[in-house]
């Protein structure tokens, strides 16, 4: 016994622990939000909401009234368009001087990453409910911080992800289609950029290596928008909610969501440091850059021709961006190329979880056979 309890007390190896993590609970569907009142007597009862006008102007009653009939009464601040240090300053403030004990995140991504960082700043929970599906921000614990101008100047973490997601898929679907074409963007290399940094043992943004479930539920996101991408998007276009519409918002928000986070990412991602700079690219929404990313991976990974043309065609069929014009950059040159480049391999850039070395010269060209593939559709 002693021999054994001398071996327990001994260390036995020096690779980092295997770490998963996401949002506490996860709560969606039709009717989803009218649930918020409910939900908040878990965790505070004076909320400070943080919601742009229009976002506002279209839920806001519908939300108070939830809220109201909980026996509480919302504070509202207005979310006035940037998630800056000046911003979430102010809307600390607004919520200290109020009492409020728990924050509500109302709106798209700049809105959402404004209230987790208040409620990093006061050590509130927070509860981040997406109004469209763009994107797998809502369950992370990243928060994207930019300048008055809009210039991206730090990222952030929270501590610990946020406590609930509440996404209403009545109100998603009745969002212009294309964020929800772009969430598809952003979540299909969830799996690939995954298997990429697994294989290269690149540690997730946990610090820790990938556990099993985050791959699988990494393929699970990819397999559910493979299946029912395009029906979803064909209901969307009409506002209506399918059973697709739900398995395909839980793949752009929750899985892709819990798969990067836990899993890790690569090439696909990497390549938006050198797309965000591009001016010409500045039309685009992070899932349409992050979907071209992919198709850059695959030649990177030299996927063979039948997998690409698989891959291109279904770009097509739902409107994905599968050429650098599709992104805004009709004339691309030697030094548009070199940016990119630069931006996207530098240091601690994703780039380097890929199992093959990639380098500015290698990454141009992939780039410039990606485009040349999607121009063949």
């Amino acid at each position: 016994m002693q021999d054994n309890n001398e071996r327990l007390n001994t260390k036995t190896g020096t690779l980092p622990p295997k770490i998963a993590g996401g949002p506490g609970r996860y709560v969606q569907g039709i009717g989803a939000l009218d649930r918020i009142g409910s939900i908040l007597k878990d965790f505070g009862e004076k909320p400070l909401i943080v919601s742009d006008d229009l976002v506002w102007s279209i839920l806001g009653a519908r939300v108070s009234s939830a809220i109201g009939d909980a026996g509480m009464e919302p504070i509202l601040a207005a979310f006035a368009g940037e998630c800056s240090h000046s911003e979430i300053d102010r809307i600390s403030s607004r919520c200290r001087d109020a009492g409020g004990d728990v924050v509500i995140g109302l709106g798209g991504g700049k809105t959402i990453d404004t209230a987790k960082a208040v409620a990093v700043n006061l050590s509130l929970p927070v509860i981040i409910s997406p109004t469209i599906a763009s994107n797998d921000a809502p369950t992370s614990r990243v928060i994207v911080i930019y300048n008055a101008q809009g210039a991206l100047v730090e990222i952030q973490r929270m501590p610990f992800n946020p406590n609930v997601i509440l996404v209403d898929t009545g109100v998603i679907a009745n969002a212009p289609v294309r964020f929800l074409v772009a969430g598809i963007g952003d979540a299909l290399p969830t799996k690939f950029e995954a298997e990429q940094s697994a294989a290269t043992g690149a540690l997730n943004m946990f610090e820790g290596r990938p556990t099993h479930t985050s791959l699988v539920l990494a393929d699970t996101c990819y397999r559910l928008i493979r299946n029912y991408g395009l029906q979803a998007k064909k209901a969307v276009e009409r506002h209506l909610v399918t059973e697709a519409v739900e398995l395909v918002v839980e793949a752009n928000i929750y899985l892709s969501g819990f798969g990067f986070e836990s899993g890790g990412l690569a090439a696909a991602h990497a390549l938006t440091r050198g797309f965000s700079v591009t001016e010409e690219m500045h039309g685009c929404l992070h899932g349409e850059e992050v979907a071209f990313g992919l198709l850059v991976q695959m030649v990177l990974e030299n996927r063979n021709q039948e997998f690409l043309d698989d891959f291109i065609r279904f770009y097509r069929a739902i409107g994905l961006p599968c050429t650098l014009a599709d992104l805004g950059l009709q004339r691309p040159t030697a030094e548009h190329l070199q940016v990119i480049a630069e931006r996207s391999c530098g240091e601690g850039s994703h780039m380097h979880k890929m199992v093959l070395a990639v380098d500015e010269r290698s990454l141009i060209d992939a780039i410039l056979m990606a485009d040349a593939l999607g121009q063949e559709y």
